[in-house]
């Protein structure tokens, strides 16, 4: 195997801005840390944290690397000390905290997953943020069950169609919201059981018809805003609500009498900033219930579209329209 060399190039963010502020650069090629690994990339996802570091409001966690990007795939090409779960020219899919949008980026490998038999690249490239992401907020935060009902905000999203195909892997039924009949389509094709049109539906009366009056009993939120007491009345008795983003905004008015009279639970998280041990332990129940499915072929991130790498600020501007429907990703 060839030694990676030493410069390489990446996107970097030469002021906080609006996508044209995406620019390659020449850097480094990173070294592998104690147990990381050095990953040649082939395929990152583009992600909304990305959108919000470019623009200047979601700054890196302290030692992370200033380039964006959360997830890369590609090939192992070196170890750090003490790395032994993976051997050089393996091919892995792995969460970062930074530094996906280059030819080269560090994972720390209990972080790192093998790339299931029939994916391409490029799948694995848009997998491992939406897949940690969805694991560890609908069924460990949110504790999913089977024969339960999922309300899934932002259906089409790369989140969402990773949502409804673990909500029905797992023996859940999936309730999507979507603004397009496009979108309502394309849930529907993964095998959501219902998709409603916010645009033009209330979806909380739509929740409680599809349900029979009862309400979902766990809801995935990434709006927030006035979504938030809405969900209230969505959720059924004893109903959960994971909060993951604000895109309708963090501060909200709301009748908490609500939480009380159906004893709601509702929590949030992010990811980015979680410890490399926390994130293992997600991997590692990933990779013992989820990487079985993927292998066969049950579950697989829907691709909207792809990029080169250097042209980042137009996969960035893709993703501000909303028109995408699943993950956008940058090939190298």
């Amino acid at each position: 195997m060839e030694k990676p060399p030493a410069r390489m190039t990446a996107i970097g963010i030469s002021r906080p801005g609006g996508p044209e502020v995406l620019v390659p650069q020449f850097r480094p090629v990173p070294s592998p840390g104690p147990r990381e690994i050095l990953i040649k990339v082939a395929a990152a996802g583009v992600n909304r944290p990305d959108v919000l570091q470019r623009s200047g409001s979601y700054p890196p966690p302290p030692g992370a690397s200033d380039l964006p990007g959360l997830e890369v795939a590609g090939e192992v090409v070196s170890l750090g000390e003490g790395a032994g779960k993976y051997r050089l020219g393996d091919t892995v899919m792995s969460l970062v905290s930074g530094g996906g949008y280059a030819q080269y980026c560090v994972a720390h490998e209990s972080i790192a997953i093998p790339v299931p038999t029939g994916f391409s690249m490029m799948e694995a490239g848009a997998t491992p943020e939406t897949l940690v992401t969805v694991w560890h907020n609908v069924f460990e935060r949110g504790a999913l069950k089977a024969g339960e009902t999922l309300l899934i905000h932002g259906g089409s999203s790369g989140i969402g169609t990773m949502a409804i195909q673990l909500a029905k892997a797992f023996g859940a039924r999936a309730i999507v919201t979507v603004g397009s009949k496009e979108k309502a389509n394309a849930c529907l094709g993964l095998g959501a059981d219902h998709a409603i049109n916010y645009k033009l539906q209330d979806f909380v009366a739509e929740v409680k018809a599809a349900t029979a009056g009862a309400g979902a009993d766990l809801i995935l939120d990434m709006v927030g805003g006035d979504y938030i007491e809405k969900n209230y009345d969505a959720a059924a008795l004893e109903g959960r609500i994971v909060q993951i983003a604000f895109l309708g905004g963090a501060k909200s008015t709301v009748n908490f009498a609500r939480l009380m009279m159906k004893r709601l639970h509702h929590t949030g998280s992010t990811l980015r900033p979680r410890s490399v041990a926390d994130k293992a332990a997600m991997v590692a129940a990933i990779e013992a219930r989820v990487l079985p499915l993927m292998r066969e072929g049950r579950i697989k991130p829907l691709i909207d579209s792809s990029f080169p790498l250097e042209q980042a600020a137009d996969a960035h501007r893709r993703m501000e329209t909303s028109a995408h429907v699943g993950k956008i990703v940058l090939t190298i």
